[in-house]
């Protein structure tokens, strides 16, 4: 008796069934591993960023620091958007329907924009584990019961009904409720992480865009009167915008 012996005494459905519980496992692992990892360097990438651009001396040195390593996280994305969406449209006007408005109502789309997209592919992958976390229980139940009823056919057939012929063919079909639980939980922990990890970042990257449209236009940000000043006590120059 155990799991091995229950296998051998499965029909293509119950088989059906544990491959299919082996395949949700799989891809959930592998998406929790790869955006585990991705939250984490994506996390490290923001902070080296942040550091920078607050202490950078202005928009141009943010721009070019861009231009020169390209954005690789969501904060410097949002900046790059920022700057030049509000150069090129102090440069061109707004010569296409998309561009229409101000200057400052052009970059307040283009900086909702940035978020909207920054928050799709934050939340790629969630609808995977939050499939396997609802349904793995349920499909490990659906092999219990129908496990159990071939189980009682075969028991009802031989006419060995006694408790300890029943126990083990019972036992071993309780095992693939085991499956979906043990697939299930993983996936639910995981989507919790990553969904209050997703929700951390964009109020961050909310908070981080409402004090750049603010900079953007006027030229200064919501705390200089925290930041006019060094370590050491000396003035510090806030940045100033960007030449158009």
């Amino acid at each position: 008796m155990g799991f091995g012996h229950f296998l051998s005494q499965s029909d293509a459905v119950g088989k059906t069934l544990l491959g299919l519980l082996v395949l949700m496992s799989v891809a959930s692992w592998a998406l929790i591993l790869i955006k585990g990892l991705s939250q984490f360097v994506r996390g490290r990438r923001s902070e080296k960023f942040l550091d920078f651009f607050w202490n950078a001396r202005s928009l141009d040195e943010v721009d070019a620091e861009i231009r020169t390593h390209g954005a690789q996280d969501p904060f410097g994305h949002l900046a790059a958007h920022a700057i030049q969406a509000q150069a090129h449209h102090a440069r061109y006007g707004a010569a296409k329907l998309q561009e229409a408005g101000t200057g400052q109502e052009f970059v307040t789309r283009t900086i909702k924009k940035v978020l909207d997209e920054e928050t799709t592919r934050l939340e790629n992958g969630l609808t995977l584990l939050a499939t396997v976390g609802a349904t793995a229980p349920f499909v490990g139940l659906f092999g219990t019961v129908w496990g159990v009823y071939h189980a009682l056919l075969a028991i009802g057939m031989s006419g060995a009904g006694t408790l300890d012929k029943v126990a083990g063919p019972v036992g071993e079909a309780l095992i693939m409720t085991g499956i979906g639980l043990a697939v299930a939980i993983p996936a639910v922990v995981a989507y919790n992480a990553f969904n209050r990890g997703n929700r951390v970042l964009n109020a961050r990257l909310d908070a981080f865009a409402f004090e750049l449209l603010t900079f953007l236009s006027t030229g200064s940000t919501l705390a200089d009167s925290g930041r006019d000043r060094g370590g050491d006590g000396t003035a510090v120059r806030p940045l100033r915008p960007a030449a158009a």
